[in-house]
Parts: structure tokens; sequence; C-alpha cells
């Protein structure tokens, strides 16, 4: 957590991560369709980010496709995929050109081959950018992801030859998916639904949580300052007493 001083100083979350909902309560509001919804969110992204340049947050990871999600309408998913695919192909320079980091994590075996290269394309291009490290959590479930990283320190101790003297937090959490950054400070979920919905459950023990009513799509810069003030202003005791 670093402190940034303005007209005033201010606590400033290393980390920060934001379930991005939403989507289609927005277009519905509004008498459009779901993809509406969806393409007016995906244009947030960048200005997010963008915004997280600006302030000095270094790590922000973002929940746009859960592991739950395949469950939705097939045409609502068809135009997630193509959007996916219009976004990593039309802002990607943009991010690059901004300082920002991209990488994907979730379990990419179900994504088509074609953007599945696109990724990798997006993450090659941007590999050696330091402004932000930006997270998309695509396919991602916080169970999937602790099973996943028990399953790697099983391959690695190959016939069960890990004992349980070896198991700890810090071996689990060093095969996870977002393993070498810090813990988010501050967790935002947007849309108005107070749950963390499957996302990083093992991350966000001692989160700062924020709840905000607006859409995604509604959620800009702005919001995003008011959010990093309330946070500020929060006692985080890491359950010691203070």
């Amino acid at each position: 957590m670093d402190e940034v001083c303005g007209t005033g100083c201010k606590d400033l979350p290393n980390h920060v991560a934001i379930i991005m909902d939403g989507n289609g309560r927005w277009a519905l509001k509004r008498h459009l369709p779901a993809a509406a919804g969806h393409r007016a969110g995906a244009k947030k992204v960048r200005e997010i980010s963008e915004a997280c340049v600006e302030q000095g947050i270094k790590n922000l990871t973002l929940f746009a496709f859960s592991t739950e999600n395949w469950q939705r309408p097939d045409k609502e998913v068809v135009g997630l995929m193509d959007l996916m695919r219009y976004v990593m192909k039309t802002d990607i320079e943009d991010l690059r050109k901004k300082g920002v980091r991209l990488s994907i994590v979730g379990e990419r075996d179900a994504f088509d081959k074609d953007i599945v290269d696109l990724m990798e394309q997006c993450e090659e291009s941007t590999a050696h950018n330091e402004k932000l490290n930006l997270n998309v959590a695509v396919n991602f479930g916080g169970r999937w992801d602790i099973v996943q990283a028990l399953k790697k320190i099983m391959t690695k101790h190959d016939q069960g030859s890990l004992v349980s003297q070896e198991v700890s937090e810090e071996l689990i959490a060093e095969h996870l998916s977002l393993a070498g950054l810090d813990d988010p400070d501050l967790l935002i979920r947007t849309g108005g639904d107070a749950r963390i919905s499957n996302f990083l459950l093992w991350q966000i023990a001692y989160t700062e949580l924020y709840f905000t009513e607006d859409f995604w799509p509604d959620f800009g810069a702005v919001q995003l300052a008011k959010a990093i003030d309330e946070f500020a202003i929060r006692t985080r005791r890491f359950g010691k007493r203070v």
C-alpha cells in the first residue's frame, strides 16, 4: 500500500480488483440488447486502466468472464467471445503505449484457438511494460484457482512424495494464478450486488470490500477515485487489535 500526496496525503491501494457487474441491467434499463451493455462495459476497461496508471496504482485485476458464465444463453456467450476478440485486436496497442502489462488468467482450454492466440500475442506485446499490471480473469473461478494450484503442486511431487509438513499457505499461494503479486487491497463490485461470486477466494481474505450501485458501464475514473477515497479512511487491522 502506497502513500500519495497532492493537496493532502492518502493511502493508495497497491492492488485493486474489480467485479465488473451490471452490463445486462444497464442495457435493459435503456431497452437495449445485452450485447450493447457488454460493448459499453468493454470500453471501460481501457478507461479504468488508464485511471489506475494516473493514480499510481500498480496492479489491477478485472473479473471479465467466470467459469459459470458459460451457462448464459448461447447467443450471449457467442457475442462475448466476439467482443473479446475485438477488444484484444483494437485496444491492446493503446494499452501498450500507456505502459500497461496485460496478463490473462483463467483456464484457456475452453476457448477457440484464435482467441488463445490473441491472448498470447497481447501478453507478449506488453510483457516489458511496468506502469500497471492488468490481469483479466476469463473462464476463472476462485475454487478452480485453488484446485489447479493443488494439481500443480501434486504434479511436481511425483507419487505422493509431498509430506504434510511441506504444505503451507505460502506453497499454495505460489501456484495460484496471481502468484507473485500482493493480494488485493481493495475489491470493488459494481452493479449493486454484495457478494463475491467465486472470484479471488484465497487472495481476498483481508481485502477491503467496496460495493456500488453503479453499473459497470457507468463506472469511470470519478467513481474509482471515490472508492479509493473510501479505502483511504478505513482502518486495516488484519485480525490484530489496533
